[in-house]
């Protein structure tokens, strides 16, 4: 690909020829924000304007905070593979890739830089401000690929987005004693838990078992809701933050 004019104003372009039409021509309505899981930010993104990588995103930010544009918004990226929000599978039709500098769980999960996440701040409420994108659709390759992905981690700062006008949140519940449902429990408390992850998005299975894959989702909601503890036991605190969650969407208010 060519270059082409940054929608970003802030933006610098290196093109990837990694991108498609969007499918029914569909405008963005998503953000999904991704760490790179590799120890170069240079390697990370070369190999994403490679074409026989077969992946790519619109947008890449340095641990700097300088942000480089790969694809145009107009275009599909391709940076969610096998995902689902809400029953739909083609997240990249309907999403804007954001993929930023970290070298991930692989290696050590470090700290995302104060500037790196100002600056995806600022791009991120540049493009939810043009494409009117809902603050519960700012979310973690986690959270639309349980078990598969497990980024942008447990570390990154979704709180601090939040108070700078991106994202949906409420302050996580305190980890506290009392009953708590896991791997092998069954019944109508189990049915309920997993009819909630749905509600909010997750492509959980109502099925009133506590199964391997309702707890990858659970640990998918942990580690975009309630940091402290990830381990995928659905315990009071996840509970009641996801409880909470859902009485502060919109359609349910």
């Amino acid at each position: 690909m060519t270059s082409f004019a940054a929608d970003y104003r802030k933006a610098s372009v290196q093109p990837s020829p990694n991108h498609g039409e969007r499918a029914g021509g569909r405008k963005p309505d998503m953000i999904i924000l991704h760490y790179t899981g590799m120890p170069s930010h240079q390697e990370a993104l070369a190999w994403l304007c490679r074409d026989e990588s077969q992946v790519s995103s619109h947008y890449f930010v340095h641990e700097s905070g300088d942000v480089v544009q790969l694809v145009p918004e107009e275009r599909r990226a391709w940076h969610a593979g096998k995902s689902s929000w809400h029953g739909e599978g083609d997240i990249n039709s309907r999403s804007i890739g954001i993929e930023i500098a970290n070298a991930g769980h692989p290696g050590g999960l470090p700290d995302f830089p104060e500037n790196q996440i100002a600056a995806v701040i600022e791009l991120c409420r540049d493009c939810v401000e043009r494409w009117s994108i809902k603050p519960e659709l700012v979310l973690g390759h986690s959270d639309i690929a349980p078990v598969r992905k497990v980024d942008p981690g447990e570390k990154f700062p979704w709180g601090e987005l939040h108070r700078s006008g991106v994202g949906h949140w409420v302050e996580p519940a305190p980890i506290t004693g009392g009953r708590f449902f896991q791997r092998g429990d069954r019944g109508q408390p189990i049915e309920a838990l997993q009819s909630m992850l749905s509600l909010y998005g997750y492509a959980t299975e109502i099925t009133g078992e506590f199964s391997d894959k309702t707890a990858g989702d659970v640990e998918a909601f942990q580690r975009h809701f309630r940091q402290e503890r990830v381990d995928g036991i659905a315990d009071f605190s996840t509970i009641d933050t996801l409880h909470r969650l859902l009485a502060t969407l919109p359609r349910y208010s």
